[in-house]
Order: C-alpha cells, then sequence, then structure tokens
C-alpha cells in the first residue's frame, strides 16, 4: 500500500488533516509536538467507475482501491541540527511514498504559530533540503571510492553530485532540474526531497469563502511542482466523524459539496503515478491498484500470483463501454470483450479478466 506523510511546522493541521482523511482520532492539541509517534491510517479512494461497475453486476461485495497516510509529528526550524524532536520526525518522513505539506494559513490567536503558508512552506522546504544535504555529503565519498573499482556505480555517483550541487544551492530536488535517470539511481538513498509532493492549505470559515485567493500564492510558488489544495480542514474533520447522512447535511450547508478531500485523495493516487484496473462479478467489485505502463501479467499478479505465473491472456473491456452495455456476458455476445496478450500495457480503467493455467 502507498504511503504519504502529513509534513508541516507545529499546529498547522497534520493531525486533524489524518482524522479527516481517516476518520481517525489522532489528538490534534493547539500546542507543539503534541504528536510524538506517526499515526498511521488507512483511506479508501472511492471511485464511481466501481460503483457503476458493482451496480452493473449486483456485487454483494464491494472493494476500493486504498491509501495509507502517516501523520508525522511537527517540524521546527532547526529540525534538521536536531532542534525539536527533529531527528525522531524526518526519520519517519523517509518511510513515506510521497510527502503532502500542510501549511497553515487560518488566523486563530488561541493556537500559537504564523498563519502565513508561504513560510510554513519555506522552513518545511530548508530543513528538509539540509537533512538531504547532509545525507548525501555522509554517503557520496564511500560512492566515489567504490566506483573506482565499479564502473557500473559511476553513473549513480554522477546524480549524487548533481544533487548535491542543487542542495548545497539550498534546493530541494523536486525543484532541481535533475534528470529521471538520475532521480531514479537516487531512489536507494531514501532523500526526503526527491519525493513526490502535494501541498494542502488550511483555512478558516470565513477563508472558505475567499479560497482561491488564499491558495494562489502557494500555487505560484509551486506552480507544476505540486497540486495545491486549500481546505477547512477542522470543519473536513469534523464532518468525517458523522454518519454518511449528517456529513452530506454538514458539507452542504458549508457549501463544501462532497468535501476538498475526496479530491485530495484522487491527486495524492495519481501523484505516484497510481491507476486502477476492475475485476466485476456478482461476488465482488474490485478496484486494483497498478503503475502506469505495467503489463497485463503484471497486473494479473496483483490480483494472486498463480495468475501472474500461469498467464495466458487478459480479456478486457472499458468500464464506461461495459456500463453502457449492461453486463460482461452482453459485451462478450457483441463481440466487445477484447482478448490481450502479455505484451499489453493495462489502461486506467480497464476491466479485466485473467485466463491463466499452473
Amino acid at each position: 500500500m502507498e504511503k504519504f506523510g502529513f509534513v508541516g511546522l507545529p499546529n498547522a493541521g497534520k493531525s486533524s488533516l489524518f482524522n479527516a482523511l481517516t476518520g481517525g482520532s489522532a489528538l490534534a492539541a493547539p500546542y507543539a509536538f503534541a504528536t510524538t509517534d506517526p499515526n498511521v491510517g488507512v483511506a479508501k479512494v472511492f471511485d464511481h467507475r466501481l460503483d457503476a461497475l458493482a451496480e452493473m453486476s449486483h456485487s454483494k461485495n464491494v472493494v476500493h482501491a486504498s491509501v495509507q497516510f502517516n501523520d508525522i509529528g511537527g517540524l521546527v526550524e532547526g529540525a534538521s541540527k536536531g532542534e525539536g524532536l527533529g531527528n525522531k520526525f524526518l526519520g519517519g518522513i523517509r518511510e513515506v511514498d510521497a510527502i503532502v505539506f500542510v501549511l497553515r494559513a487560518f488566523e486563530d490567536p488561541d493556537v500559537p504559530g504564523v498563519a502565513d503558508p508561504l513560510e510554513h512552506l519555506r522552513i518545511v522546504e530548508l530543513e528538509l533540503t539540509y537533512s538531504d544535504l547532509e545525507t548525501v555529503e555522509k554517503q557520496i565519498d564511500k560512492r566515489r571510492k567504490a566506483a573506482k573499482g565499479d564502473k557500473s556505480l559511476a553513473e549513480e555517483v554522477a546524480a549524487a553530485e548533481a544533487a548535491l550541487t542543487h542542495l548545497e544551492a539550498g534546493t530541494p530536488l523536486y525543484r532541481a532540474k535533475l534528470s529521471e535517470a538520475h532521480r531514479e539511481l537516487l531512489r536507494s538513498w531514501f532523500l526526503l526531497t526527491n519525493k513526490p509532493v502535494l501541498a494542502v492549505v488550511n483555512v478558516d470559515e470565513e477563508q472558505l469563502t475567499r479560497l482561491d485567493e488564499v491558495i494562489k500564492p502557494v500555487e505560484a510558488e509551486l506552480g507544476e511542482l505540486a497540486p495545491v489544495f486549500g481546505a477547512c480542514i477542522q470543519l473536513e474533520a469534523e464532518a468525517a466523524q458523522l454518519d454518511p447522512a449528517d456529513r452530506a447535511e454538514m458539507l452542504e450547508a458549508y457549501d463544501l459539496g462532497e468535501g476538498a478531500l475526496p479530491r485530495f485523495i484522487h491527486a495524492a493516487y495519481l501523484a505516484l503515478g497510481l491507476r486502477t484496473f476492475f475485476t466485476t462479478g456478482e461476488k465482488e467489485s474490485r478496484a486494483w491498484t497498478f503503475r502506469v505502463g505495467s503489463t497485463a501479467p503484471v497486473c494479473a499478479g496483483h490480483i494472486h500470483s498463480d495468475l501472474q505465473r500461469g498467464f495466458i491472456r487478459a480479456e478486457t473491456i472499458h468500464w464506461d463501454e461495459l456500463v453502457a452495455i449492461g453486463s460482461w456476458s452482453k459485451a462478450r455476445e457483441q463481440g466487445k470483450i477484447r482478448s490481450e496478450g502479455k505484451d499489453y500495457v493495462v489502461v486506467d480503467g480497464d476491466v479485466v479478466e485473467i485466463r491463466f493455467s499452473v
């Protein structure tokens, strides 16, 4: 399961965001270091395509894709030097697949800290960059020496040297113009700023009426580097504790539609290059996660290793075409089910049946 880590300054709203997404009850208190150990929770990736397939198939069970969220304690300026609980928290970030910056824009005299999302972003980025700089400086000489005896390490050393140049200039690697090949070579270094990023700007109720204006500076700063979302996280967290009917009523009362967070979950899911294929039937309709570019046998392996080992072919049709036809059997009768071999690259939204023999 893919892991997303919430990163931000104390009192930015990380634990409330965790509660909003997972329906959890992590301590969200107006003082620094209320979270000292990461809270871990799982959130469903709700998908209208799966719902449509389940309705078509009259499925008894519906299984959504899911992602894991880690609520990591607040960083402070100097965290990379061990300030606060910096080293412990930075270690927690290394374990996630993508970083979610939680940036405070709300004003509250009872909650300490600055209410400037750009200042939050500046401090957090700098601490992550300093931490990565220390990591590269510690390891690069060892890799250089190893590369003298093993020429296959030359490209990795070149990638590390390119990264070092950017980090010394105070530039996080997701802002640096490193090649994809270099970024891939650095995966095993577990550098914090070599991960995909997203940003959530935490606003108060009054700021909801001018949300675009509040988040615009952050969007301008991050540009195409990261999706940026604005949300009143406290409201969303309160809504998450209600039953579905009351939740919908509360979100409607604040003109929030389904809420900002379902859109955020989808963006987080896509940020890692994750996509979805489906299986459907009377017993179960299910969403399966795969990475962009995966072939049919690889996707079959997500269902069960035997399906990949004994793969013969994948029978597939896109979800919307199947729903329009009305059933798998009708689609087969009409010749709409395609038979794909081992080289077929699965497309987001494919509905698949695997033929195999072991």
